[in-house]
């Protein structure tokens, strides 16, 4: 069990979190937290948490370094992993480990549900919560094949990561930059190279993800949707292993395309319409982040 922390603003998110993991009703063998390498950090959870976690500094900022220190202070031979800000279903660690009864299947990815501080706002339409780290209306609803999880929830078997590497370092969150996409090419890359191994989306497997203030806002989503397409572009000019790296956001935008109607319609006269703006920006900034990340990683890529 790895969480990664990098604030201390979070606090009681990180020990709401720990608690969820520790009564779950498969308790973890291990619950390993890594810390940023700031010494107020370090210093603030050592005395906060004490011996009732196994603490460990990453040797590097970010979340994929965090990740990787995780991996590589476990023992166990299923590696979960879950956002500091986040609190886990009572069975979710049970849900999670019974997929792996199938040798070949190498990582299990499950539902995540939004916790809002106030109302859910009318004008987010549910097609973007994944700006926010949650799971999005698109997503399958019955347990099924995936190309990768989301990183809130996850879980990957131990050999997966001793024989095709571990997350992209050049990927993935550092404190509050919003790169991302550690996860998705790690998932693209595993299955890839182990062949006829799957991925697979169990929705029983249940994580509550805190959504912050500071997040609900038009502000927010422009700056993550072009975050997004910025590193869809990385991971796709990266990878070389899967020709239809993005076969999955290609059939979301269809939906998207399809399913505007419906949007309309499940909102008022004044949510309806607020939520295709919102919508429509969104996937404006998802696209433009995709073509400046594509020329950049491009030339880096010509001079590399």
């Amino acid at each position: 069990m790895i969480i990664s922390v990098f604030s201390i603003e979070r606090a009681d998110d990180v020990v709401n979190c720990i608690n969820s993991v520790k009564n779950q009703t498969l308790p973890p063998k291990e619950i390993i937290v890594v810390l940023d390498p700031a010494d107020a950090i370090v210093a603030y959870y050592k005395a906060r948490l004490g011996s009732s976690v196994k603490l460990v500094v990453s040797d590097a900022f970010g979340l994929s370094a965090a990740r990787n220190m995780g991996i590589n202070s476990c023992t166990s031979e299923f590696l979960a992993f879950i956002d500091d800000d986040a609190v886990a279903d009572k069975n979710w660690l049970k849900n999670l480990v019974s997929n792996f009864n199938d040798s070949l299947i190498i990582g299990v990815g499950g539902h995540i549900i939004p916790v809002w501080s106030n109302q859910t706002p009318g004008w987010f339409p549910e097609e973007l919560y994944w700006i926010v780290g949650c799971s999005y209306k698109g997503l399958p609803t019955k347990k099924t094949t995936i190309r990768n999880p989301i990183g809130c929830n996850m879980a990957f078997r131990r050999s997966v990561f001793e024989n095709v590497g571990f997350f992209s370092t050049d990927m993935g969150r550092i404190g509050n930059v919003l790169m991302g996409h550690d996860d998705t090419e790690f998932g693209i890359r595993a299955t890839s190279k182990l062949h006829r191994t799957t991925i697979i989306y169990d929705p029983k497997a249940i994580v509550y993800h805190k959504v912050s203030p500071n997040r609900v806002n038009l502000k927010y989503v422009v700056r993550r949707s072009y975050s997004e397409g910025f590193s869809k572009a990385f991971v796709s000019t990266n990878n070389q292993l899967n020709k239809d790296t993005l076969g999955t956001e290609k059939n979301y935008v269809r939906s998207l395309l399809l399913g505007t109607p419906q949007i309309l319609l499940r909102g008022n006269v004044k949510t309806g319409p607020s939520r295709c703006w919102t919508l429509w920006v969104a996937t404006i900034m998802v696209f433009l982040g995709y073509i400046v990340g594509s020329q950049k990683r491009l030339v880096k890529l010509e001079w590399s």
